[in-house]
């Protein structure tokens, strides 16, 4: 039977990328919630395993050889994952190429974007005192915008965003794109986006991964949680 592997997350877009993949993969995991309002990310024992102070993170007991190993930063987990299992990396080697650089291209744009665009649409301006900043919230909005409109060209060649199979390229760019509200986008003239994230939403590893510690998510709620994710010096 394989171990566990243990998990280490919150129920965030990118967190999300992670259980998805565990529930479509079908890979036993414990769950170990990392409270990032709370600074559970800056604790030792956690940074040892992710010495950037983000989740998620992995430790599979039964990495290559045999022998233990701790990953972070969510591309490298899913990349590792999808090599560990054979599943959802592509079946041919151009399949993985492509599945690579729309990997990249979410970890290296539409995350960061998305998340920048959460910050200066939602979050600063609830924050004590509050941060309206209209250049910060047009520019990040637009790149938003641009990174969609690749997306849905890219979607209407294919059915999936690397070809005509689920990959874990769609694993990490559903979580992000499914938020478009927060976002403040306009999907309506973008049908194949659309008619992707319905697919992928009706998965039912998608379904479960997303699912994970749902009850624990929410809004930036103190002054205290501000500081901690905003205001961290390091």
């Amino acid at each position: 039977m394989t171990a566990p592997i243990d998990l280490y997350y919150w129920p965030t877009p990118n967190g999300w990328k992670i259980t998805i993949a565990l529930e479509e993969m079908g890979l036993p995991y414990r769950l170990h919630l990392v409270n990032i309002g709370k600074g559970d990310q800056f604790d030792p024992a956690f940074l040892k395993i992710a010495p950037n102070n983000r989740m998620p993170a992995i430790i599979d007991p039964e990495g290559p050889d045999g022998a233990p190993i701790a990953i972070f930063e969510s591309g490298a987990i899913l990349q590792y994952l999808a090599r560990k299992t054979g599943q959802f990396g592509g079946p041919t080697e151009r399949d993985r190429i492509a599945v690579d650089q729309w990997l990249m291209w979410q970890m290296g744009g539409l995350g960061p974007m998305a998340g920048q665009a959460h910050h200066f649409l939602k979050y600063a301006p609830l924050m004590d005192p509050p941060q309206e900043l209209p250049y910060a919230q047009d520019r990040y909005r637009n790149e938003v915008a641009r990174l969609l409109r690749v997306l849905d060209t890219q979607l209407g060649q294919a059915e999936y965003v690397a070809g005509n199979f689920f990959s874990i390229a769609d694993m990490a760019i559903w979580p992000w794109a499914s938020l478009w509200e927060g976002q403040q986008q306009d999907i309506s003239d973008k049908p194949n986006l659309q008619r992707w994230l319905d697919l992928v939403a009706a998965r039912e590893g998608v379904q479960k991964g997303r699912a994970v510690a749902e009850d624990q998510r929410g809004g930036i709620r103190t002054k205290e949680e501000q500081k901690i994710l905003f205001g961290q010096k390091g």
